[in-house]
């Protein structure tokens, strides 16, 4: 197994356009958070014709919503949400220029085209695992919609976070290809 490939935010084509679904990365910079309730602020941004809260071009969206953070921690427990939950409104992200998306669990089919599109890719964390994703986090500070809590948007900065590519610019998708491969191994 190959060493992950270590990726600095904001993200350009010529970053990830190599990448490939199955690949492990460390990604490291800044990264938003952004779960239901912000995506549908966003839209309602959007639709008044406003700016939103963070730069969106070569921005990575992490899908988290952190518990409370103790003294002396940058985070509280930081763990994956289910990705799917914003397959509706991801075109709209990754038309306002997001290039990368951290989740847990697959992506509608009907999505994977949007990230070859776009250029842009999916990325699964380790799901339960919300305490060893938050030693990865050096700070985190709420930048929009205080008022949703937990789902408030957030500038978190990252070292070395890890993450594997689901879906990548080509609009491959790994479940799929390690399901096949498991079947047809099986099949011998």
């Amino acid at each position: 197994m190959s060493d992950p490939i270590r990726l600095s935010t904001p993200f350009t084509d010529e970053l990830i356009d190599p990448l490939r679904s199955g690949d492990r990365v460390l990604v490291s910079g800044t990264i938003y958070s952004a779960r239901d309730a912000a995506h549908l602020r966003l839209r309602e941004l959007d639709a008044a014709g406003e700016p939103w809260p963070f730069p969106a071009e070569g921005a990575v969206l992490y899908y988290v919503g952190p518990t409370p953070t103790r003294p002396g921690h940058a985070s509280g427990s930081a763990g994956p949400t289910t990705a799917g939950r914003m397959d509706k409104l991801t075109p709209m992200t990754l038309e306002h220029g997001v290039k990368g998306i951290i989740g847990k669990g697959n992506r509608g089919e009907a999505l994977w085209p949007e990230f070859e599109r776009y250029h842009a890719v999916y990325f699964a964390a380790i799901g339960g695992a919300g305490a060893v994703a938050a030693q990865r986090i050096r700070s985190s500070e709420v930048i929009a919609f205080e008022d949703l809590g937990p789902e408030a948007i957030r500038a978190i900065e990252v070292e070395d976070f890890p993450a594997m590519v689901i879906n990548d610019t080509t609009g491959a998708d790994y479940y799929t290809q390690a399901s096949e491969a498991w079947r047809h191994d099986a099949s011998k």
